[in-house]
């Protein structure tokens, strides 16, 4: 027998050289302020073998095993000497090789670490890729993949792709936008999941998207043309349909592992004092679907995984900024040291939360140097205001004859601001991928559109505008998501209109767009309005009127929801009127004499530059 143990070791060797295994991250970089790596090697029986490598500059600090013996967690550390350069990792078995991978440590682009994230001088354009442009056929049913393209069903996938995007790069950049969120591009290998939320690969671009170098191209040539490319994340639960589902490393890898509950969705009970521990542990423990199993951030394994996963996309597809879905849904202890780490790494880098709430003071809880009574110290520097957006849809629905309806609904929830800790970090937005479309919203009505279109892109904060609003795509049948993310006009060769060409769109449609071109233009250009002070005035009448203003410049706004023009005097606004004696109609380029009574024009939103 012992003259066959030699070819025995030797078909060892090639059957774990040939089976499939995972290490991830699968390549690193030098340079990283945080100097430790955690190695996740996934091989049949790997936990038996023991790990060897030699490479100046590298150590190993631990190595784990867990229940799963096809898991082997290498805790490295990279010293900041480290040069770039690929090393062999060697897997031993009874002193013998059973698995050799060749690991690589990149260098760092140049200032990575110094990245400028979005901020409020950036305009946000949003994408569902699946609907927005097929910019490659070939790739929409892909091997090894589920679910074939279907334009005709519910909740299937349709074709869009990363390559429609790049297509598109140009009348993104004309249009005045100089950031660009997709909803999650990753691999999503299961039914109904086009939207991207149920990861089954937290390392991998979904192949009918496109492949991982196809979005780093992207993010290239996204930055060519001044847009900041921001991706969608979610560390609360990955896709039944993982890898890892099959073989789950610990017993603790996901909350609710042996008998899955769904969560009662009790958000507040992160902030509510009274709240029960049943209640926060269903909140935070609880799948969000039978299909999204909900991930246990206090596992440190898990932990770590999750903040490398980010930190590597940065690094790897060079972005600016991370939308993190369902924030409050994880641990917030962990979401804490997430954002931390993340900050750490990139001190201007730029992150927002969703969080759907209409209290200021539960989005408050969550943005960082917010001082909580509960002690909680969050780092997230941008949450999304939901709140504004409700007040918006309700300001502009809403009877100005009323008391409290209509234009004051802004007014009351913009005196909120005393909550926040950075009210000019919040993301405003009109609509997004989860809501009605606007233009359904106010019923239709295209004066009411041009006022929230101007609103949220003079108010404070960030903007943010869903594709199709700038040609007023609506949901009219029903509030499915299937149909609010509808095909963009154009996308798609068979459409008999096109938003990137103008062919086919309605009168309104085309006007409905060169609107937004030309506010977006202006307001890239007109620093004021990005980052200058809002100071408004009580809303009444169906008037509406605030500033931005800094030490040179300053903006007016007007907004008259009656049904006829108003006439207004001056002198109430002289605390910011006083010594200027012109204004600029920035939509008709008229001058206006400051000395005498302005006129807005019945159900419309004026903008003058102050002179």
């Amino acid at each position: 027998m012992r003259r066959f143990l030699p070819a025995v070791l030797l078909l060892l060797s090639i059957t774990f050289q040939l089976v499939a295994q995972r290490i991830e991250p699968a390549f690193w970089w030098v340079g990283m302020k945080d100097t430790r790596l955690q190695l996740l090697i996934h091989a049949p029986a790997i936990a038996e073998a023991q790990p060897k490598l030699g490479y100046a500059g590298v150590k190993v600090a631990k190595v784990t095993k867990v229940k799963s013996p096809n898991y082997l967690f290498i805790d490295l550390i990279v010293s900041p000497a480290t040069k770039p350069g690929t090393f062999p990792i060697q897997f031993l078995k009874n002193g013998k090789s059973v698995l050799t991978y060749q690991y690589e440590l990149k260098e760092r682009e140049a200032n990575s670490a110094q990245r400028q994230g979005y901020t409020a001088a950036d305009a946000m354009y949003m994408i569902t890729p699946d609907r927005f442009a097929n910019g490659n056929p070939a790739n929409d049913n892909m091997p090894g993949m589920i679910e074939p393209a279907s334009r005709t069903g519910i909740d299937t996938r349709h074709g869009g792709d990363i390559q429609g995007i790049v297509d598109h790069l140009d009348y993104i950049s004309n249009m005045g936008f100089t950031a660009l969120w997709i909803n999650p591009l990753i691999e999503n290998n299961m039914t109904r999941t086009y939207h991207g939320y149920a990861a089954t690969d937290f390392y991998r671009i979904d192949p009918r998207f496109g492949s991982n170098d196809d979005y780093r191209n992207l993010s290239k040539a996204a930055q060519k043309r001044g847009i900041k490319l921001v991706v969608d994340m979610i560390m609360n639960h990955c896709g039944s349909g993982h890898w890892w589902m099959s073989d789950l490393p610990t017993d603790d890898w996901l909350n609710y592992q042996e008998k899955p509950e769904i969560t009662n969705h009790a958000r507040e009970t992160n902030q509510d004092p009274h709240a029960s521990d049943y209640d926060k542990k269903l909140h935070a423990n609880g799948w969000f679907v039978p299909t999204m199993p909900d991930l246990n951030q206090r596992n440190p394994l898990l932990a770590t995984y999750l903040i490398q996963n980010t930190i590597w996309w940065i690094e790897y597809a060079d972005l600016h900024g991370i939308r993190m879905d369902t924030y409050p849904y994880p641990d917030k202890d962990f979401m804490a040291e997430w954002s931390r780490r993340v900050l750490d790494e990139y001190p201007k880098f730029s992150m927002v939360g969703e969080e759907w709430s209409m209290n200021p003071a539960i989005i408050a809880f969550w943005q960082k140097g917010k001082k909580n009574r509960n002690g909680y110290v969050s780092y997230m520097p941008n949450m999304f205001d939901f709140p504004l957006n409700n007040a918006l849809v309700e300001a502009l629905n809403g009877d100005d004859k009323i008391y409290n309806q209509g234009l004051p609904k802004l007014y009351q929830t913009m005196a909120l601001d005393f909550l926040y800790e950075n009210p000019y970090n919040l993301v405003v937005f009109p609509d997004n991928h989860d809501m009605s479309r606007f233009y359904t919203q106010i019923h239709e009505k295209f004066d009411l559109w041009k006022m929230g279109i101007v609103y949220t892109l003079t108010t404070r904060g960030i903007p943010q505008i869903y594709y199709g609003t700038e040609v007023l795509m609506t949901n009219p049948k029903s509030d499915r998501h299937d149909e609010i993310r509808g095909e963009m006009p154009g996308g798609w060769p068979d459409h008999t209109a096109s938003v990137f060409t103008g062919k086919g769109l309605t009168a309104s449609q085309l006007e409905a767009k060169n609107f937004m071109k030309q506010l977006l233009r202006w307001r890239r250009q007109t620093p004021v309005v990005q980052t200058g002070q809002l100071r408004h005035f009580a809303a009444g009448d169906g008037i509406y009127v605030y500033f931005r203003y800094n030490a040179s410049q300053k903006v007016m706004v007007v907004m008259n929801k009656n049904n006829d023009a108003k006439t207004l005097d001056t002198a109430k606004y002289a605390e910011l009127l006083s010594g200027h004696k012109t204004a600029r109609n920035v939509q008709t380029e008229q001058t206006q004499v400051l000395s005498q009574p302005l006129v807005v024009p019945a159900r419309s939103a004026v903008i003058w530059e102050v002179k």
